[in-house]
């Protein structure tokens, strides 16, 4: 079946228009200081997470891409998640049997039948970027962080079969002192399948092949490896991650993608015995820089809620909406529509997803609220438009609940979102299969992951 024009579109841009690498100036960064930071302290990894819109991005997706095609993205990530949580992940065993890339990592000349991968979660135009340093002596490489993937990876020289146009060298395994393939033997090749939903593969030589598929038919697929990461001037050794040989669709100009799901080969877990079970985030809009830190944080700062368990996906954040006021007026609907859906808690989707209900009401309240604002055509998916931008317009406040007593209070900029020139549009959407909040509604938020207590946080003010 073929991809949408609009997917079509999409990736004519990205690949097409020539985006420049950013030099890192004193208004854009390489470090973060905690000081600058309300909610940062001085003993985690901080790195800088930038808006792949934004003008610091290292790896910023073209001014000019459509929002539409940013829908058509976000809309892939939805599909994926429904698919995640509708399907068991494959058998944990190795197999040489695969897609046609793994079968020509395991033989080149190999006539091995193909079979599908399991869709992951989709990512690329919606998500943050960061940089990793890898090896020895370590080498920065722009990744996409993903709070719905387990598995980091990169491209990897000799991209034996193909290589997307990234920001920045290829990593060449044969530059680090400190880099070694995995055996088909090991226990990080068997945990690949709840890692990235696909069987492992093994080579000719006996080194493991993973294989990262996503919702928009974007892929990764190359050896599991293991080297030195590095963050500034804090490095682990043994760290797993997958050395990519065949990387097609929809990455921007980022080597590849940093996994933070609650995952044994994910890199909050392997990180975790050295600075723990926990991260934070602050996502930035377009205008500004936020951060990314893995480790200990300032835990009097948050309002909390659970983390929910679920069946359905073990790896992925999952928390419980209990309500949510326009104007300071609870929506008209029943408590129990708010928890009729698994609600998970997404860094990549853009557009938050809500049960029918639940979105039927907050359309119909906004719009009341903003009833002396001349309204819009609907675009896409987005129904409740109106003409203007959303840093001009008076929007009502409304504010998400949760469970425990933690609650967001949205800004205009975190209701309403500009999908061109002269019209901006509620930022939310009705779900299928579960409810997602998404980075819209995140931005600004310090957001902490504690996995080890197993709750979530929220703080205003966390960057702008």
């Amino acid at each position: 079946m073929a991809p949408p024009p609009l997917l079509l579109a999409a990736f004519s841009l990205l690949f097409a228009v020539a985006t420049p690498i950013r030099d890192i100036t004193d208004a854009c960064s390489s470090q973060v200081q905690a000081a600058d930071f309300e909610h940062l302290n001085g003993t985690a990894l901080h790195l800088p997470l930038h808006h792949p819109r934004g003008p610091c991005s290292p790896a910023a997706v073209p001014s000019d891409l459509p929002f539409s095609a940013v829908l058509t993205h976000d809309a892939a990530r939805i599909s994926s998640f429904a698919a995640r949580l509708a399907k068991t992940p494959s058998s944990s065993a190795a197999r040489p049997v695969t897609t046609t890339s793994a079968s020509s990592l395991y033989r080149p000349d190999s006539s091995l039948a193909s079979v599908p991968l399991t869709p992951g979660t989709s990512f690329g135009v919606g998500n943050y970027v960061t940089r990793m340093g890898l090896g020895t002596p370590a080498k920065p490489y722009v990744m996409v962080v993903d709070t719905g993937s387990s598995l980091t990876w990169l491209q990897c020289s000799p991209c034996r079969i193909s290589c997307h146009r990234q920001s920045g060298p290829v990593f060449d395994p044969k530059t680090s002192s400190s880099y070694s393939s995995v055996s088909c033997s090991t226990p990080q090749c068997t945990d690949l399948s709840t890692a990235t939903l696909n069987p492992a593969a093994c080579s000719s030589s006996d080194v493991c092949i993973y294989q990262a598929s996503y919702g928009d038919s974007s892929f990764s697929v190359g050896y599991l490896s293991k080297d030195t990461v590095s963050f500034g001037s804090n490095s682990v050794p043994n760290f797993y991650y997958g050395c990519g040989q065949d990387n097609e669709g929809l990455f921007g100009q980022s080597a590849g993608l940093m996994g933070l799901a609650r995952n044994k080969l994910s890199l909050l877990y392997q990180l975790a015995p050295t600075l723990g079970y926990s991260f934070s985030y602050c996502l930035p809009s377009s205008s500004s820089s936020g951060y990314l830190s893995i480790g200990s944080y300032n835990p009097g700062q948050y309002s909390y809620t659970p983390m929910v368990a679920s069946n359905l996906d073990d790896s992925l954040y999952f928390i419980k909406l209990s309500g949510m006021t326009v104007a300071g007026k609870s929506l008209s609907v029943s408590s129990s529509e708010y928890s009729s859906l698994p609600t998970i808690i997404d860094s990549g989707t853009v557009i938050t997803r809500l049960p029918t209900s639940v979105y039927t009401a907050l359309s119909k309240a906004v719009a009341g609220a903003m009833k002396g604002t001349k309204r819009a055509d609907a675009y896409s998916i987005l129904d409740t438009c109106f003409i203007g931008q959303a840093s001009q317009l008076r929007a009502p406040a409304v504010t998400m609940d949760f469970a425990g007593g933690a609650s967001l209070k949205l800004k205009a900029q975190n209701l309403l979102v500009d999908v061109d020139s002269s019209t901006t549009c509620l930022a939310f959407a009705p779900a299928r299969s579960a409810a997602i909040i998404g980075n819209t509604q995140q931005q600004s938020f310090s957001v902490v992951y504690d996995v080890k207590s197993n709750k979530i946080g929220f703080a205003a003010g966390g960057c702008k």
